[in-house]
């Protein structure tokens, strides 16, 4: 039976209709917040580079005033404890009770291990700083982009510096027993042994171990030490590989011989070299804004954790803005994550290779007490830089994943 409309109720669904028409779903969805959320570790001995995590975060986004491609920005952050379950627990609790529209972090190799997959079943775009080599090579993860660096990438250049300019031919190696170690140091051996080094030890002290004097006891036969220590770790090492007497000249990767912790360094360290892909010095404005942030905010220099996650949402805000700030559809936002090339950023230019690692500058530093700036006693000082550094290094892309993944045990001890 047909009914008839009244005036009222025609201009009504009249204006319903215009409403939809001027107002798309997009649209509403880009008046909610755009929600950011973080995966950290504040408790334990990577606490110091989780902490700079949230800074990093922070700085930017008081520099933005909490606002991303004309989207307010509603930033959670958990503290995943520094472990696989609690890392599990963390993101299931970002993306299904607090709706992220982006996961940044988290720190470890065995953490973003823990969540691959099911940041992949979520279609949960991710853009780690956590290192897990293999998750942009072998088993690429679709959903994760890395703007920092694969375990690796820094201790390929260092590998090549240590054997080709510190013309060192023996090296000893040691760093905490867990992914991050074995993918450090099976990139530091596989390049070193290329130029013609040869690794003669590697030692694996469990990550809390407040005592490193066992370790140093087995250090000999060599005219290196390549440590890859993480969070507070390398100050204790450092000071008690001095007070061993230990003088064999000691190269590092990203975490080693961090900015971060220029503050806490003393005369045992002076002289470590060290390969970064951010480093304090560069002279560039995107570099002395950053740096300028993090003392107005938190009174504290920066260093390579802060720098990755503030270049994330570097790349996060350049991704939403190219979709005019519409990240509803998870698959064409990480299309337009990947896409992105930054030019300004605090590590200097950056884009991504088609796995979703990113491509860009290498510092290799020396720590000395000249030209210290921002009330520090001691400084990194770059003295070369390599650039365009892919996580392949100079090998082949090929020939490079035809090997093993980095492990405790790839590439083997060859005898020396």
């Amino acid at each position: 039976m047909s009914r008839k409309l009244t005036r009222r109720q025609v201009v009504a669904g009249a204006g319903a209709a215009a409403a939809a028409l001027k107002f798309p779903a997009p649209a509403i969805a880009q008046s909610q917040p755009f929600k950011l959320g973080l995966l950290t570790v504040k408790t334990g001995p990577l606490a110091q580079g989780g902490i700079q995590m949230e800074q990093g975060v922070v700085t930017f986004l008081k520099e933005k005033n909490y606002t991303m491609a004309g989207r307010k920005v509603d930033f959670i952050s958990a503290d995943t404890g520094g472990n696989p379950a609690g890392t599990k627990t963390k993101a299931q609790e970002l993306v299904e009770r607090d709706k992220v529209d982006v996961i940044l972090g988290p720190l470890a190799a065995f953490e973003l291990y823990a969540i691959s997959d099911y940041i992949k079943q979520q279609k949960m775009p991710t853009l780690s700083l956590a290192a897990a080599d293999d998750l942009t090579q072998r088993h690429a993860n679709p959903f994760l982009l890395r703007a920092s660096a694969t375990s690796s990438q820094a201790m390929h250049p260092m590998g090549h510096y240590a054997a080709t300019e510190m013309k060192l031919k023996r090296v000893v190696t040691i760093v905490e027993d867990f992914a991050f170690g074995y993918e450090q140091m099976g990139g530091f051996q596989a390049a070193f042994e290329k130029d013609g080094g040869c690794v003669v030890n590697k030692l694996w002290p469990p990550i809390v171990t407040p005592d490193y004097t066992p370790y140093l006891a087995q250090i000999s036969g060599c005219d290196g030490v390549c440590q890859g220590f993480a969070g507070s770790n390398p100050l204790r090492f450092m000071k008690q590989y001095a007070a061993a007497g230990l003088k064999y000249p000691v190269v590092t990767g990203e975490t080693g011989g961090d900015d971060a912790l220029l503050k806490s360094f003393g005369e045992e360290a002076v002289g470590l070299v060290s390969c970064c892909p951010y480093t304090l010095d560069l002279e560039t404005d995107g570099n002395q804004r950053f740096v300028n942030g993090m003392l107005k905010n938190f009174d504290t220099v920066p260093g390579f954790y802060a720098a990755g996650l503030y270049v994330n949402c570097q790349v996060v805000e350049a991704g939403l803005k190219a979709l005019n700030g519409d990240a509803s559809d998870k698959e064409k936002f990480m299309a337009a994550l990947k896409a992105v090339s930054l030019a300004d950023t605090p590590r200097g230019p950056i884009k991504f290779d088609h796995l979703n690692n990113v491509v860009g500058t290498f510092y290799i530093r020396r720590l000395q007490k000249e030209g210290a700036k921002y009330g520090l006693k001691l400084w990194n000082k770059t003295i070369k830089t390599y650039d365009n550094v892919s996580q392949f290094w100079t090998w082949p892309e090929q020939e490079f994943l035809a090997h093993p993944v980095y492990s405790r045990n790839y590439p083997p001890l060859k005898g020396c």
